[in-house]
Parts: structure tokens; C-alpha cells; sequence
């Protein structure tokens, strides 16, 4: 492919930590954690705007003109269609938001589904009984109300000589014995390291830890590149908080 001058994204190894947090951003699915550090998959995919810019919290990305590949729109939807459908309508929509149009968008929209995850395998409908025929039921493990990382008062009462378990939006859907297997004798808080304000999660938790005798810190996520996000707050709340506690992960597979 003939190179030209333009834009493009840069990576400063040396302030790389490899967290993550730069590859769900890019909605061209041009960066990938490889080798702990992030890197460009390959020049034609980056368009040189720069939208990951504000999710490095190292400062380690930069946009800078160089000599590279020219952008390949087809080639960055059919990159998408075959990896991760999902982005395609989000990296159309930061297209339009720059002022610049799809070419494929007709031929790409049109056949890709609408999420990259494998399609839940059918089954027959499950039959609703009424809650108080007999048989056995499952016990909530839940030990504390609010669950949401942004609504816990970082004083509560709860809190106070606790297990705390950080648990990605999508892990309840994904492990059908919760509640015994993530939620026994602990406190927990519940966010979305993508869609939510990672920023803010971390200021919380940070808050939550210094202001409470927390014991114990533990993260659940998901297998997606996304959700380990989740551990980066994790691990920036900590240093931040001076707290020495353990610290520990667990990754929740997909199984469809």
C-alpha cells in the first residue's frame, strides 16, 4: 500500500502499562494489548482522530504526522464485520461526529449482526412456576443495599472490616451461581468499566478504601478485552488509596 503524510496514533512504550482502557476507544479496533503494551495493529486501520486520546491515563498515546500507510476504510468495516460487529455502528457514528462519511456503510450494516457475542444456543421456553410451590430455591448471598459503585457511601456501615468484590455489569449474566460462588462473605459494587466513567470509579473506590477498614479487594470480569478495565480501577484505586490489602481476579468465561 502506497504511503502519504497524515495523522496517525503513537504509543510511548515507556508509559505504556498495558491496561487496556485504549482498546475498547478505539472504534476502528486499530489497538490491541500485545505483550502488555499497547500497540497500532496495523496503520491503515487508524484514522488519525484520535478518539482513544482521553482513555490513556499514562498519557502514552499521541496523534502525530508521519509517513504511513493511507487510512482503508473497507478494509477497517470488514476488519470490524469479522471481528467485532458490534463497533461497526459506533465507528460510523464517530465518523459522522468528525464530519466524515462511510463508504460502505449499506453493504457492511446490512450483514453484520448486531453483536459480536456467539448467539445463545435455542432452547425450548422455560416454564414459570409460582413462587411459593414447593422445591428448592436459591438464598441471595446479598449483604448490603446500594450495590452500584457510584451510589455506596464510602462511610457506610457495611463496608466497615469487609470483603469488598468488584463485579462487572455482565458477570451475573455469565455465572448462574452468583451469588455462592462471588457474593458468599463479601460486600459488593457493581459497574461497567466501558460504558460507565472509569474515571470516577476510581476516584470512588479510592475513597471507599481510605475511608473505611476495608480487609480485602476482589474483582470479577468478564473475559472480553472491555470488561478487564474493571481491574485497572481496581489496581488505580489501591496505589492511590495507600491501602496494603490483597487484591485479587477473577475472569469470567462466556459459555453459549
Amino acid at each position: 500500500m502506497a504511503k502519504v503524510r497524515r495523522q496517525i496514533i503513537t504509543i510511548d512504550e515507556e508509559k505504556c502499562d498495558g491496561c487496556g482502557n485504549c482498546v475498547p476507544a478505539c472504534v476502528e479496533g486499530a489497538l490491541q494489548v500485545i505483550d502488555g503494551k499497547a500497540r497500532l495493529v496495523k496503520e491503515s486501520y487508524c484514522d488519525g482522530l484520535g478518539a482513544c486520546l482521553g482513555d490513556c491515563p499514562q498519557g502514552a498515546l499521541h496523534v502525530v504526522e508521519l509517513e504511513v500507510e493511507s487510512y482503508d476504510e473497507p478494509a477497517v468495516l470488514n476488519y470490524l464485520a469479522q471481528t467485532t460487529p458490534h463497533l461497526v455502528e459506533r465507528h460510523i457514528e464517530h465518523l459522522a461526529a468528525h464530519g466524515m462519511t462511510s463508504v460502505a456503510r449499506p453493504a457492511v450494516a446490512a450483514t453484520i449482526p448486531l453483536c459480536s457475542v456467539p448467539p445463545v444456543r435455542a432452547a425450548e421456553p422455560p416454564v414459570l412456576t409460582d413462587a411459593s410451590a414447593p422445591g428448592p430455591r436459591v438464598r441471595s448471598e446479598l449483604r448490603q443495599w446500594p450495590v452500584q459503585l457510584h451510589l455506596i457511601p464510602p462511610t457506610a456501615s457495611f463496608l466497615q472490616g469487609a470483603n469488598l468484590t468488584l463485579i462487572a455489569d455482565c458477570v451475573p449474566f455469565a455465572n448462574p451461581n452468583m451469588h455462592a460462588d462471588l457474593m458468599a462473605d463479601t460486600v459488593i459494587a457493581v459497574g461497567c468499566p466501558k460504558l460507565d466513567d472509569s474515571r470516577a470509579y476510581i476516584q470512588k473506590l479510592t475513597e471507599i478504601l481510605q475511608r473505611s477498614d476495608v480487609r480485602s479487594l476482589r474483582v470479577a470480569y468478564m473475559e472480553v478485552p472491555c470488561c478487564r478495565g474493571m481491574v485497572f480501577i481496581a489496581q488505580q484505586a489501591l496505589q492511590a488509596s495507600g491501602k496494603d490489602i490483597p487484591l485479587e481476579t477473577i475472569l469470567v468465561n462466556i459459555e453459549v
